[in-house]
């Protein structure tokens, strides 16, 4: 694994933590964690992108949400969705020194 895969690895485990713990803090409702809903500013918190960057996620639909008023929702299960859709695989390469 090169210096780029371990950063993309350890991105994408940093934000599956913070949705687990997400999902930790509703333990005691009677929701189911798939079922959960976050709002916008949580939702860019745990993904680390810009109020510009989640518009234009919504407005392309590469994200599903929930609108009251002037309040965005995501769910939690959109955004693991989300993450799966666009996870890469690892394929482990061959070195050319080998």
């Amino acid at each position: 694994m090169n210096h780029y895969d371990d950063f993309f690895k350890e991105q994408y485990d940093r934000i599956q933590r913070k949705l687990d713990k997400i999902a930790g803090d509703f333990i005691y409702s009677r929701q189911l964690p798939e079922d959960m809903f976050i709002d916008n500013p949580k939702f860019m918190e745990v993904m680390g992108i810009s109020q510009k960057t989640a518009q234009a996620w919504r407005d392309k639909g590469t994200i599903s949400y929930s609108q009251v008023g002037n309040k965005i929702y995501y769910r939690i299960s959109d955004i693991k969705e989300l993450l799966e859709r666009f996870h890469i695989k690892a394929i482990r390469k061959e070195d050319d020194n080998d």
